[in-house]
């Protein structure tokens, strides 16, 4: 039993470093980032008296600002800085526990339908989904975008996880095996629309969530072979070798991946060649700047105004 715990430990690190330091965006999801730092914005007054007085008071001015804003989008239906006014307020009302996540799908899907180039509102609209139980209006909305811009990394990996989720492995891998497929010509079309390593390594973290070790080998050893500069491929093959109890060789590509990882990612390298990994933080993107594209906003933000992506 020990050791079947530690092997899903193991495993769970696998799935924790391709959402963080293989990819290169927040674990969090950008929905509950935003609610979690709502959460924490409501809790700041320093009495309970206090703190109820003043949510409740907030409570209504925001309540106020919702009507202002139908009362807008009555008249202006596509009124895009309206609709983003309406979801930021709504989003900070579930914060405080008013209202529910419901709320916000249809605003999300109208924001998603007006601004198709800005990713975020339909990632946005995927999580509500999700939340709300509506997996199959999740899945339509990572696809919507995918069928635009099929390396749409977030987009990618969120599907890949809602499939995992739904136990249809074969799915996710297909998807994947498509997207790498199709990289030569959309990158020789755009450059860059499809970041091969990235997908790669999700691609990785499906065989290796799925025990399928040598397949996770052969995906992460293609990758470094293409990338003999990226510390990831080389970290991931470390971290399924230590899971098959294959230590000293383990070994040898952690030291290596630390090598070539950047100053700042050194110490979770060691950490999980240990054995004793330490997460980054939510707020923290960790792998080089060039190991995805950035996108218009942090995903992870604390707060809608961060998080919400500009008209």
């Amino acid at each position: 039993m020990e050791k079947a715990n530690k092997g899903r430990g193991l495993i769970t690190v696998v799935v924790v470093l391709a959402l963080i330091a293989f990819v290169g965006f927040s674990l969090v999801p950008i929905l509950d980032s935003i609610l979690k730092g709502n959460q924490a914005q409501s809790r700041s007054t320093p009495t309970p008296t206090q703190t109820a007085a003043s949510n409740e008071k907030q409570s209504q001015l925001l309540q106020d600002q919702v009507r202002g804003y139908e009362l807008v989008l009555q008249r202006e239906p596509d009124n895009v800085t309206a609709l983003r006014g309406l979801l930021q307020v709504r989003l900070e009302l579930i914060g405080q526990g008013v209202g529910a996540i419901k709320d916000v799908v249809p605003t999300l899907e109208k924001l998603a339908k007006l601004n198709p180039e800005t990713t975020e509102y339909g990632i946005l609209l995927a999580q509500a989904k999700e939340r709300t139980g509506d997996r199959e209006g999740a899945a339509g909305a990572y696809r919507s975008i995918l069928a635009s811009k099929p390396g749409e990394i977030k987009a990618l990996q969120g599907l890949v996880n809602l499939l995992l989720v739904q136990q249809r492995p074969e799915a996710a891998i297909g998807l994947l095996q498509d997207t790498l497929k199709a990289a030569p010509a959309q990158n020789q079309a755009k450059p860059g629309s499809i970041d091969v390593t990235s997908v790669q390594l999700i691609l990785g973290q499906v065989y290796a969530v799925g025990k399928r070790y040598p397949e996770a080998i052969a995906i992460y050893d293609e990758s470094a072979k293409a990338n003999p500069k990226d510390f990831r491929p080389t970290l991931a093959h470390a971290i399924v070798l230590k899971e098959q109890g294959k230590t000293d060789e383990a070994k040898t590509l952690f030291d290596k991946a630390t090598e070539l990882a950047p100053p700042n990612y050194k110490d979770q390298i060691n950490q999980l060649a240990s054995g004793t990994p330490s997460p980054a933080p939510a707020t923290e993107k960790a792998s080089p700047e060039s190991a995805v594209s950035p996108s218009p906003e942090p995903a992870d933000s604390p707060s809608p105004e961060g998080a919400l992506p500009k008209p």
